[in-house]
């Protein structure tokens, strides 16, 4: 685990190298084929050499959830392990995470008229407007989402508008899931906050020489999709499309995507902060060398608590 930009994947792939390891992604934007650049998706090349489940599983016109990685990401485990190898699992998502570690409560179907309502109010009042709304009626789970997070403020008012009840109350009906493993938990990310931020913006304008503007072009000339999406609310994707809408030029395009990244990273790091049982890794930095050298640092320490783990 670890905020966008920190090395995630690049571990993890070296893991692989070392290990009888099967790699499983989770990051609710590399589910959707399609959305590649701005995604930081692997390449062919790098995919064709380490694979990835759970990437590419999805069209962009659809909806995939929280409910259905999970149902995902067991089968995937489950065929990892009967096969005497070690899943692994990658990715910045930390919803997934933890649905996977958790479970999920059984709350009630998405309404599309009621998330229009929600998506029209937002529209003329802004989304503070809809945090305020939750706040009075569902104040705890207000206290978790941050008033920019639209997808979860919308879900979450939404749940209470279709049955009366709050999503804080249906959660607390859920039952623990019970996994048929102990799951070890590491997370890497830089202990500077500008290092992190430097990261993300290198990474950024990585993308947009790659031709991230093209592929918006490409997914917005399709005709079927559209902002309400949870593939187009990726961040970066928001912004560009935005721009080809004629919203704003190129630069504030680009600068709305870096706030936005900087954003998630901020929420990602505040999940793991709280996550309980996790091994803190360090993060490469400066020259190939040092890189390289905090590498094969992770890769012990990793080795050595999943030999301590198998051991118990």
């Amino acid at each position: 685990m670890g905020p966008t930009a920190s090395g995630k994947t690049d571990l993890a792939i070296k893991l692989s190298e070392q290990l009888p390891c099967d790699l499983i992604s989770v990051d609710s934007a590399l589910v959707y084929r399609g959305l590649d650049i701005g995604s930081a998706k692997p390449d062919g090349q790098t995919l064709a050499k380490h694979p990835h489940a759970l990437i590419d599983i999805c069209d962009p016109a659809e909806v995939y959830s929280a409910a259905d990685f999970r149902r995902d990401a067991l089968a995937e485990i489950e065929t990892s392990l009967a096969n005497g190898r070690t899943p692994v699992l990658v990715g910045g998502t930390m919803m997934y995470f933890k649905a996977l570690l958790e479970g999920l409560a059984e709350m009630p179907a998405a309404d599309p008229e009621i998330r229009q309502e929600i998506e029209c109010l937002a529209q003329e009042q802004g989304w503070a407007a809809v945090h305020a709304e939750l706040a009075r009626v569902d104040p705890d789970m207000a206290a978790q989402i941050h008033p920019n997070h639209s997808q979860r403020l919308s879900r979450a008012l939404e749940v209470f508008r279709i049955s009366g009840v709050t999503m804080s109350e249906w959660r607390q009906r859920q039952t623990a899931a019970k996994l048929p493993f102990r799951p070890l938990q590491f997370a890497i990310a830089p202990q500077n906050r500008d290092e992190l931020h430097r990261r993300i913006a290198l990474r950024l304008d990585m993308m947009f020489d790659a031709g991230f503007v093209a592929e918006v072009e490409q997914l917005k000339a399709r005709g079927d999709l559209h902002l309400d999406l949870p593939s187009m609310r990726a961040v970066g994707y928001r912004q560009v499309w935005q721009y080809l809408a004629g919203e704003f030029d190129l630069a504030e395009a680009r600068e709305r995507a870096l706030i936005a990244s900087r954003q998630l990273a901020k929420r990602q790091l505040t999940w793991l902060r709280s996550w309980p049982e996790i091994h803190w890794l360090g993060t490469p930095l400066g020259t190939v060398s040092q890189q390289d050298g905090t590498i094969s640092r992770n890769l012990a320490q990793i080795q050595a608590l999943l030999v301590t783990s198998s051991s118990e």
